[in-house]
């Protein structure tokens, strides 16, 4: 005797008949994504002002976030200094940097883990936009590395810094590495926190399917540099910047 079969119910239900067209969204976007960064290097690879590279790769984050149904709105803009400075932003998601090169302007030099250098198109991409690449794990190299970043700073120019160095599959605000806020702090620069909310759903760490939605960028008050001593300015912007982002996360604390 046959047992008649019954329809998927409840929410477990729903995902199974929503999980081919998640199938068809994934592959959509990454074909979207993909074919959107070859582009954009190839022409990249015949511009020869600095500024007008990142200004193509702002336009190409924004047009690949259009197209994949990644709705960016953006609150707080206007508390952005228009002289040098430093921004740090929580991090979820491989996304975030693609969203950073969408909202910055182009003024602003991406400080990023060195690993991503041997990244295939990743790694020449970010170069022709003058990533600053830092070394984690070799102590001597990254002393290098951090005196570079430093001359940037000492230069006039902005960085970006996701200070958390990276991000865990679970929901949660990470410790944050000093690295920002000694730049900071030596160079007599404004730290300007960022809160990203929405691109862990979308591309979410564990390997889960992206979805379409929207992604939410605000921008918090700038924390001036207090002209203490280095050690003790770094120290506190970073204790602020973290405090500020943490209030307005939606995620644990995982540094407590």
């Amino acid at each position: 005797m046959l047992t008649p079969s019954h329809p998927p119910s409840g929410r477990s239900g729903l995902r199974r008949l929503l999980a081919p067209l998640q199938v068809v969204y994934a592959l959509y976007a990454g074909l979207v994504f993909v074919l959107l960064a070859v582009l954009t290097l190839l022409v990249l690879l015949g511009i020869p002002s600095l500024g007008a590279r990142r200004a193509l790769v702002r336009a190409a984050a924004r047009t690949f976030f259009a197209l994949a149904g990644l709705r960016v709105t953006i609150r707080g803009r206007h508390l952005l200094p228009a002289t040098a400075c430093v921004v740090v932003a929580n991090h979820a998601s491989y996304l975030d940097g693609v969203l950073l090169s969408a909202v910055l302007p182009a003024r602003f030099s991406f400080v990023i883990k060195r690993e991503m250098e041997a990244v295939p198109l990743a790694g020449l991409l970010l170069r022709r936009i003058g990533a600053q690449f830092v070394e984690r794990a070799n102590r001597q190299r990254g002393a290098g590395d951090a005196r570079r970043v430093m001359r940037a700073a000492s230069s006039g120019q902005s960085l970006a810094f996701f200070p958390e160095g990276t991000f865990s599959p679970e929901p949660g605000l990470l410790r944050f590495h000093a690295g920002a806020f000694v730049t900071a702090a030596r160079a007599g620069f404004p730290v300007v926190p960022i809160v990203i909310r929405g691109t862990r759903r979308a591309m979410p760490p564990d390997g889960s399917l992206p979805l379409p939605g929207r992604l939410r960028v605000e921008f918090l008050p700038a924390i001036p540099c207090d002209g203490h001593a280095p050690e003790h300015a770094a120290k506190h912007l970073r204790e602020r910047a973290r405090a500020a982002i943490l209030e307005k996360v939606p995620e644990p604390d995982f540094a407590s």
